[in-house]
C-alpha cells in the first residue's frame, strides 16, 4: 500500500510539475509606428526595406500593414503631428543577404546612412562579423540593417 501511494504520489508530483513550468510564452505580433505621412513611410518600407503590405481591417487612408516576418507585422498609422528626433538604441532591425548591395539601393535613392558612431556613409562590424548600417525612415524612426544570417 506505501509504494502505491509512493508511485501515485511520485506520478502526480511530476504531472503537476510539468503543467506548471509550461507557462505560455508570448511571441511578437506587431510593431506599431505613428507617423505624420502614412503613404511617405509606406514608400519607404515597402520600396526601399522591399517589405510587403497585408491586408488592414481599418480601410481608412490612415493606415498601412506591412509583414515584417512569419507572423509578424509593422502597423504604420498616420496622426503624428511633427516629427520626432529618437534615441539611435531605440530602432528596429532588419537583416539583408548583403549590407554594401544594400547601400547601393540608398546611394541611388539619396538616402543617408550611418554606422554605430555616426559616421556617414559608413558600415561597421559587430564584434560577431555581423556587418551594419544606420539610417532614419522619413519620421526620424532609427532603422539598423545588417547582414545577420538568425
Amino acid at each position: 500500500m506505501k509504494i502505491r501511494f509512493s508511485v501515485i504520489t511520485l506520478a502526480l508530483l511530476v504531472f503537476c510539475g510539468k503543467t506548471f513550468a509550461q507557462a505560455p510564452k508570448a511571441r511578437i505580433n506587431h510593431v506599431a509606428i505613428y507617423v505624420v505621412d502614412v503613404q511617405k513611410s509606406g514608400d519607404f518600407y515597402i520600396n526601399v526595406l522591399g517589405l510587403d503590405t497585408i491586408p488592414e481591417p481599418f480601410h481608412d487612408g490612415k493606415h498601412i500593414w506591412l509583414k515584417i516576418g512569419p507572423g509578424a507585422a509593422m502597423h504604420i498609422i498616420q496622426g503624428a503631428d511633427i516629427k520626432k528626433e529618437y534615441y539611435k538604441n531605440n530602432h528596429t532591425c532588419f537583416s539583408v543577404a548583403s549590407v554594401p548591395a544594400f547601400t547601393n539601393v540608398l546611394k541611388q535613392r539619396s538616402i543617408e546612412w550611418e554606422d554605430i558612431n555616426g559616421k556617414k556613409g559608413s558600415i561597421s562590424s559587430r564584434v560577431d562579423g555581423v556587418k551594419q548600417i544606420w539610417l532614419k525612415d522619413p519620421d526620424g524612426y532609427w532603422i539598423e540593417v545588417n547582414d545577420a544570417k538568425e
